[in-house]
């Protein structure tokens, strides 16, 4: 039976290895401390937070999120630790909430690893508090025992850490900030809250019984300490059955639940049933469009989204088990050795061979888990992509042969793909929600390359220009004529090749602006615009612009930064990033961060706002619910395809009509 605690109530652990599981309903940071009989900090590497996310015994998770699982093996604790504090704190610099007043109450579990609850605490009366020590695991007399604390902190984990006697408080705190700053930067950003209804990705409930509810909920091994990422809200589209601020149930296949956690319910409107029932024992034929969504559209979206996060999570579940296994075997290994008795003989070797063993089993074990979820995710996308409209598929898909401009704006754009080790060749596309929320950021620096090897720096500017190209070429041709407007700036006609698609078919605003005072004209006129739109917004009058004013989304393509600006046209560019996208101005850089090394700090709110994207394949972004690093590919178009020239044409001839 759960023990409900209330502030400073305890409650004994029965078990060894625990789960934390929190939930916030709005991302928040989680990190833990280990402090000795009388609760002291012995230094900043008593601290797991998501800089530095692992510690003997703990595991915390790397990146601001809704929901938080925390790993804890007490067994494994030094003998020196006797507290666990559990803390809790929004992230600052994110724009996010700045007190626990302004977001749903915390609620943080204690559970067994096959996610039976062992002791709860919902955490109340915090107003003005953006740090809360949430609860502590003790130690006393060779038994460990959970206390809710509910210590809340105005001044943050800068507070918090000097109330625990850490004399690094305000270091540490600002290395925990910035590490979830730039989690967030590199973070591929989930989809945004939707007021219109529930459009959360969910399985219908024909095609799925309760043992086949996706690719990853059959998947953990066990038994496993499982690494505690928090899944953050990937769809958040609505209220009810797929409440994202709720903990995933755990699974009757291992102790923890890696699996999409909105494939369990049925929510409306379902997908239409267009595969027969599985047969028993067998996994569910795959169907294109198996989610929810009022348009087919949609359900890809949801679906695409859903193959994602089962990626994800099935792949945290075998790099948990093996991690697991690795742990198991060294600690088994140790235990021999400590052992002089082991050492004559062959007691030792065959220890040594049992310990491998095992070792092997349970990696095989998981691998096999890992394997067939793959297979079931491998054989979803060869359904699925020859399914997608033209603005989620690749430029070789033949969606793209029957092109016509569309009527109406899409859910969605594809940026590229995206894979993990585990599972090469399974590529996932990286849908990005339209409009833009961030610029994009095409780095044509020599670390844009995977594995350094693309050493030619003309190659590879070369290569980001094209990479934009197709970019801002997807963006003109999935909007409605005339909704699309694309600058570009090119000081010293460095891109003239690249954008020769875009100046040859006539979809550009006007010629690439070059020189000094093309920068100065082009730049001056956008931020012109921003700040009228956001005049007639804040005075509650947008129809008071002038009847001629272009009310289409902008982009801007700036090559070869920052060759051909000045500081004030940075300081343009700063403004364009940060308040363009919110009135329909958006960015896209083709840059080498190193060539504008020389503004030091000034540009790092530049590059932060931009999504960093690269001409070759790289593994720079993470997903936002477990934080892989996944390997990004860019979405080129197919040498020698004439696709991009025909599908530009029919957008330049749409314009003129419009017009």
């Amino acid at each position: 039976m759960t023990a409900e605690l209330v502030r400073g109530q305890n409650h004994p652990l029965s078990q060894a290895r625990l789960e934390i599981r929190v939930s916030a309903g709005a991302p928040i940071v989680a990190a833990a401390t280990l402090g000795d009989e009388q609760g002291k900090i012995h230094g900043v590497e008593w601290v797991a937070h998501p800089g530095a996310p692992t510690l003997p015994g703990l595991e915390v998770s790397r990146q601001a999120a809704a929901d938080h699982r925390l790993a804890v093996d007490l067994d494994a604790m030094p003998e020196a630790v006797h507290r666990v504090s559990v803390l809790l704190a929004l992230p600052t610099g994110v724009g996010g909430p700045v007190s626990f007043g302004a977001v749903p109450t915390p609620f943080v579990a204690v559970t067994g690893l096959d996610g039976s609850e062992v002791a709860s605490y919902t955490i109340t009366g915090l107003e003005a508090e953006s740090a809360v020590v949430a609860l502590e695991l003790y130690r006393r007399q060779d038994a460990w025992k959970v206390r809710a604390i509910g210590q809340g902190y105005a001044g943050g984990l800068a507070d918090l850490f000097t109330d625990q006697g850490l004399p690094q408080a305000h270091q540490l705190a600002g290395g925990i900030n910035e590490a979830v700053a730039q989690g967030v930067a590199r973070s591929i950003p989930a989809p945004s809250p939707r007021t219109d209804g529930d459009r959360s990705r969910q399985a219908p409930a024909p095609a799925r019984g309760p043992d086949q509810s996706g690719p990853a909920q059959q998947g953990a091994v066990p038994p496993q300490p499982t690494s505690p990422y928090g899944p953050q809200t990937p769809y958040q589209g609505g209220t009810g059955a797929s409440d994202p601020t709720q903990p995933s149930a755990a699974t009757s296949g291992g102790p923890i639940n890696y699996s999409h956690p909105r494939r369990q319910n049925a929510a409306p409107p379902p997908p239409p049933p267009t595969a027969p029932p599985a047969q028993p024992g067998q996994p569910a034929q795959p169907v294109a469009g198996d989610a929810t969504g009022w348009s087919m559209d949609e359900r890809l979206y949801n679906q695409v989204w859903g193959m994602f996060e089962d990626l994800a999570r099935t792949t945290a579940a075998y790099r948990s088990a093996v991690d697991f296994a690795d742990s198991r075997m060294e600690k088994e290994l140790d235990q021999v050795l400590s052992d002089p008795r082991s050492r004559i003989g062959g007691q030792g070797d065959a220890a040594r061979e049992a310990a491998q063993a095992k070792h092997t089993e349970l990696v095989n074990q998981a691998r096999a888990t890992l394997d067939r979820d793959v297979a079931q995710l491998t054989a979803e996308s060869e359904v699925v992509e020859p399914a997608l409209p033209p603005a989620y598929a690749r430029w070789d898909n033949p969606v793209w042969h029957g092109y016509r401009v569309p009527m109406e704006i899409p859910m969605a754009l594809r940026l590229g793909d995206l894979h993990l080790p585990e599972s090469d060749p399974l590529r996932i596309p990286m849908l990005i929600r339209l409009p833009l929320e961030r610029g994009l950021w095409v780095d044509s620096g020599r670390g844009a390359s995977l594995d350094g090897s693309f050493t030619d720096s003309h190659d590879l500017r070369r290569l980001a220009m094209e990479t934009a190209v197709a970019h801002a070429a997807r963006l003109l041709a999935v909007y409605p004529a005339g909704e699309f407007t694309v600058h570009v700036i090119d000081p010293a006609g460095s891109g003239a090749q690249a954008l020769a698609p875009l100046v040859q078919t006539g979809v550009l605003a006007a010629p690439p602006a070059m020189g000094a005072a093309g920068v100065a004209d082009v730049l001056a006129r956008l931020t012109q615009r921003v700040d009228l739109v956001q005049m007639a917004l804040r005075a509650g009058a947008p129809d008071s612009l002038p009847p001629d004013f272009d009310t289409s989304q902008q982009l801007l393509i700036v090559n070869d930064f920052p060759h051909g600006f000045d500081d004030r046209a940075v300081n343009q560019l700063r403004y364009l990033a940060d308040e363009g996208p919110a009135v329909g101005v958006h960015l896209m850089m083709v840059a080498d961060r190193e060539e504008a090394a020389g503004y030091g700090p000034l540009l790092d709110p530049l590059w932060r706002a931009l999504m960093r994207l690269t001409p070759v394949p790289d593994d720079h972004l993470a997903d936002p619910w477990v934080g892989h690093a996944w390997t990004y590919e860019p979405p080129l178009v197919p040498p020698g395809s004439q696709v991009l020239h025909q599908v530009l044409t029919q957008v330049a001839a749409a314009r003129a009509k419009y017009r």
